[in-house]
């Protein structure tokens, strides 16, 4: 029992050592073959062991012979006598044994270190990295415009962990955006709400944390658990962390504030593209001018201290700049609030906000007397506003909420109406479970795929359609169902020559050039929109509370509204006299869309953001002028 016990303990103590893994073997039979080695060596040495001919070896010329024998068998070939080649066959029969062994160890850690780094699991070393947490079809857009905002950088990284695996993601990363020579794609897989993981990125280095919403309806929830696993990870250098989210369901956002405090910068994603698609359908050519705003290749949003217009009023600062536009007022206390009343003074330590295309170009200008042709201006009256009538093809989660947003802009006795697959009874859009004021809704079942429905629904009798995605199918299949209704829809039109505001929402960027096609007067292309939000604040913290305050139905809003509302057209006038002339009306005019150039992607469709104020511009009657106005 005894003689057991002990070869129990014994395989015991064998099986933990072995469960050590990589290192402990390579470290166990290293010294197993040092000491074979040394003890053949010593034995041949002692017992006088020798090749025919030759002098008894001493220890080291025989541990010597010994190594050399148990890494190569051939080295014996040549040897002499009997008694040493017996002796250096044992040799060579124990290097088999104890040295091939080793060899396959080492050759096995190394074939699993490698396994490892390709599975992404190992650690990187960055500080003042990005860190973005999750994968989606925004994460391109994302890259894509972090890559932008940090041209000037010699060296950034972004970070990108996820479940996915590591070499797919580096494979569809290069696939979709090419080599970026000023940014360092890093790849890592694992959990965005696992600790371990989280460290495995040094996310307590990192300048800023992006976390993307995945696309299963427990997004909240697994942010939440992200929210938590960063915040309870010490910070490693001065600054809070920063960190940018998507959030799904408003109910989530008190919880959010208590774990994130003020480090947690929260787009309410659906929420923003309700008030985006509700906007846009109403004003062709809107989506643009968002897009504009929102891409670091342009025009950027920037917070400016001008002391020499301390004391002056927000009118005053309008014109006040050559090469930038003005569009509101950071106060003191943080607050943003876009065009304020034009005799609001400015006070010390309040900020512009303001539209240039650098920081650098945010320069007052010289000129003590702006060139306005004050006799150009015509403020046209005011129309009562009419009834609209809105068609929503299609079902998604955001119905509602467009229906809801779109009551704070019609005039009352509008309609909507809603067409989607589902039974009427398992769809409740009631005025008073909306609680809607303005307009009433109806529902029609049927496939907004089907150009028989699409012939039967009159169209002349609509204002503006609204084609929603299915977010319940992949984005190539939701597109795809989008693109067959967009291409029947403009059939109709043309062929009964009704002209309607059509919007259509598309997921994926890449079919844009094929719903290019239909001539849609707008996109939404929520996933690139949300991209480039996101990284706008993730670049510029306070870009939030703008971004809040301008998709608000509360306040100053992004218009298009007719030049000859303005001033006279086919007269050149300078964009200086279009300021003067939205001012007088309390509003912020910021650009101006060329009708001409509507279908001219080489000029961004006509759009142009922050013009430069002194150059002479002829409108065409059919332009508009962009401007931050209340209505």
């Amino acid at each position: 029992m005894d003689r057991l016990a002990v070869a129990d303990r014994l395989r015991y103590k064998f099986d933990n050592f072995m469960s050590r893994g990589t290192i402990a073997l390579v470290s166990g039979l290293a010294l197993a073959s040092l000491a074979f080695i040394v003890l053949m060596g010593l034995l041949v040495s002692v017992a006088g062991i020798a090749p025919d001919g030759s002098d008894r070896l001493n220890p080291l010329e025989a541990i010597w012979g010994v190594l050399m024998r148990t890494l190569d068998a051939g080295t014996m070939g040549g040897d002499a006598g009997w008694s040493f080649r017996i002796a250096m066959l044992l040799v060579t029969f124990g290097g088999i044994f104890v040295i091939s062994t080793l060899i396959g160890v080492l050759s096995s850690g190394i074939d699993t270190k490698l396994d490892d780094l390709r599975k992404g699991r190992s650690r990187v070393i960055e500080t003042d990295h990005i860190v973005i947490l999750g994968w989606s079809l925004q994460v391109f857009t994302l890259i894509s415009e972090l890559a932008l905002a940090n041209a000037n950088r010699s060296d950034t990284c972004i970070v990108i962990l996820s479940e996915e695996d590591k070499v797919q993601m580096e494979m569809a990363l290069i696939d979709a955006l090419g080599k970026r020579p000023r940014v360092r794609l890093v790849c890592r897989t694992g959990s965005p709400s696992n600790m371990a993981d989280l460290g495995m990125v040094n996310i307590q280095a990192a300048r800023s944390i992006i976390v993307l919403a995945p696309s299963h309806g427990r997004a909240d929830a697994q942010l939440v658990k992200t929210l938590l696993a960063i915040t309870n990870i010490a910070r490693s250098v001065p600054q809070p962390y920063h960190i940018v989210a998507q959030v799904q369901n408003s109910k989530s956002l008190d919880i959010i504030e208590l774990i994130g405090h003020d480090e947690v910068e929260v787009l309410l994603t659906s929420d923003l593209i309700s008030r985006i698609v509700v906007q846009t359908c109403r004003q062709s050519g809107l989506s643009l001018v968002y897009m504009d705003l929102l891409d670091f290749s342009g025009n950027e949003i920037y917070f400016k201290a001008e002391p020499a217009l301390q004391g002056k009023s927000y009118g005053h600062a309008l014109l006040s700049y050559n090469t930038s536009t003005v569009i509101g007022i950071k106060y003191s206390d943080g607050a943003i609030q876009l065009n304020p009343p034009i005799d609001t003074e400015l006070k010390a330590g309040e900020q512009l906000i303001v539209i240039s295309e650098d920081d650098d170009t945010i320069r007052l200008s010289n000129e003590a007397d702006p060139p306005i042709d004050y006799q150009a201006i015509q403020l046209q009256e005011r129309g009562v506003a009419n009834a609209e009538h809105t068609l929503i093809l299609g079902w998604n989660d955001r119905v509602s909420d467009i229906i809801q947003q779109l009551d704070q802009y019609v005039a009352p006795a509008s309609t909507v109406t809603v067409v989607a697959q589902f039974p009427e009874t398992e769809v409740d859009l009631s005025k008073e479970t909306l609680e809607l004021k303005q307009q009433t809704v109806r529902y029609r079942q049927g496939d907004p795929t089907d150009r028989n429905l699409i012939n039967d629904l009159n169209l002349t009798q609509y204002n503006h359609v609204v084609v929603l995605c299915d977010l319940n199918l992949e984005p190539e299949q939701s597109d795809a169902q989008t693109l067959v209704t967009l291409l029947y829809l403009r059939d109709v039109a043309n062929r009964s020559h009704h002209d309607f505001q059509i919007v259509t929402e598309i997921l994926d960027v890449r079919n844009q050039a094929l719903a290019q096609v239909a001539r849609p007067d707008d996109f939404v292309i929520s996933e690139q929109i949300i991209s480039r939000m996101l990284a706008q604040v993730a670049e510029q913290k306070s870009l939030n509370a703008v971004f809040t305050d301008l998709f608000n139905a509360d306040g100053s809003e992004i218009y298009l509204k007719p030049v000859k509302d303005y001033v006279e057209i086919d007269r050149p006038v300078t964009f200086y006299t279009v300021v003067e002339a939205a001012r007088q009306r309390g509003e912020s005019a910021i650009g101006y869309r060329r009708k001409a150039d509507a279908s001219n992607m080489a000029r961004s469709y006509g759009v142009v953001i922050n013009p430069q104020k002194d150059q002479l511009i002829t409108f065409a009657p059919q332009d508009v002028v962009i401007l931050l106005a209340e209505n």
